[in-house]
């Protein structure tokens, strides 16, 4: 039986890196088959080593998906999914992160559109498209004398009849974190506990610029910012970068505390006894300095002797409701309530992504 597949061939000086995609793919393929949110996580089916005169490339093995979710929404007006589809596709992520969180014990710490795939709508689709390619267009480099092939990533118009049959499927492993397995190059201490930075810039969880130690909750705090992307393809935090595109830790507090009021005494007690610590490993920041700690890394602190922050210049006059113009008034209350049990200071009063399946506002009359 033939079966297309999708290969992600990986450069040969990042063979650990790969190595390590391979290893928790495999343990999140096998940890629970039954459990219905293993389909959800696009894992690889397979792997393989090939040599180039470079050294050995790890090639991982995949099923082909039609395109990330950031590519469906520009299908739509203004990128704006239909509110039911929305809803549905939320509801199967946190399927998948209940999953992950809770049977294999992973934190993915990169969740963003582009690490979210959506499946084929109808099987021909990728069949018809391969009947219709040409053989493929290439050209030689001048620098390097390799053969480079043209890229083919839009498999064409959706089949609007066949769009209930599409599935969002969580993506691209290379980042995440075993919680069960203590381990000191991630900088676990002790058992689900972790130090080190993760996650994208706008989707960064206050416990991790902080340095208070992350678990699975830096995952739907991630998932929750999130949100504002898949509903309205917009950003939540508006001012996480500053003028030279670098990542602005202070700024980034800003805005939460204009969102969310000011951080509890509890989370920045916890920051000053994890900022006396070093990390297992130092680490560069984006700006080249190696860090032992997150104050170092995020430039901080952030808040003074009194735990009054320091930057008060920096806050918005913005609030949570106001940022939600993509939704109609009927929806708005059953979103912030639903974004509110994610989006919180201290992780341990987020929801999990089991609690969250729940919410009213996933309901189709929500």
């Amino acid at each position: 039986m033939t079966m297309l597949v999708a290969l992600k061939i990986t450069n040969s000086n990042n063979a650990d890196d790969a190595r390590h995609e391979r290893d928790i793919e495999s343990h999140i393929t096998h940890q629970n088959p039954e459990h219905r949110g293993r389909t959800i996580l696009r894992t690889c089916l397979d792997d393989f080593e090939v040599t180039s005169p470079e050294g050995k490339h790890v090639c991982l093995v995949y099923e082909v998906m039609r395109e990330p979710l950031w590519i469906l929404q520009r299908r739509f007006v203004d990128r704006k999914l239909p509110l039911p589809i929305a809803k549905a596709y939320i509801y199967f992520l946190l399927v998948g992160l209940d999953y992950l969180h809770s049977e294999c014990k992973v934190v993915h710490t990169d969740l963003k559109l582009g690490n979210i795939l959506m499946s084929f709508e109808n099987e021909d689709i990728l069949t018809d498209f391969i009947k219709r390619q040409e053989p493929m267009r290439c050209k030689v480099s001048g620098e390097t004398g390799r053969t480079i092939y043209r890229c083919h990533n839009d498999f064409g118009a959706l089949d609007g009849r066949e769009i209930k049959n599409m599935v969002p499927k969580i993506a691209d492993f290379g980042l995440a974190t075993r919680l069960d397995k203590p381990s000191t190059e991630n900088g676990i201490v002790g058992e689900q506990f972790c130090i080190q930075p993760i996650q994208p810039d706008y989707y960064r969880a206050p416990e991790v610029i902080l340095g208070c130690g992350w678990d699975f909750k830096a995952d739907i705090w991630n998932f929750g910012v999130l949100l504002w992307n898949i509903l309205g393809s917009k950003e939540l935090f508006q001012q996480v970068l500053d003028t030279n595109g670098q990542y602005d830790a202070k700024s980034h507090l800003a805005e939460m505390i204009a969102l969310l009021g000011p951080p509890p005494d509890t989370l920045l007690a916890r920051s000053k006894t994890m900022s006396e610590y070093k990390w297992p490993r130092s680490l560069m920041n984006d700006t080249g300095e190696v860090c032992n700690n997150a104050q170092e890394f995020f430039n901080g602190p952030f808040f003074d002797a009194e735990d009054k922050f320091r930057y008060n210049a920096l806050i918005p006059f913005r609030n949570l409701e106001h940022t939600i113009p993509f939704l109609e008034d009927k929806d708005r209350a059953a979103f912030l309530s639903f974004v509110r049990k994610m989006l919180t200071w201290l992780p341990e009063e987020r929801k999990t992504a089991r609690e969250l399946m729940d919410h009213p506002f996933l309901s189709l009359g929500g």
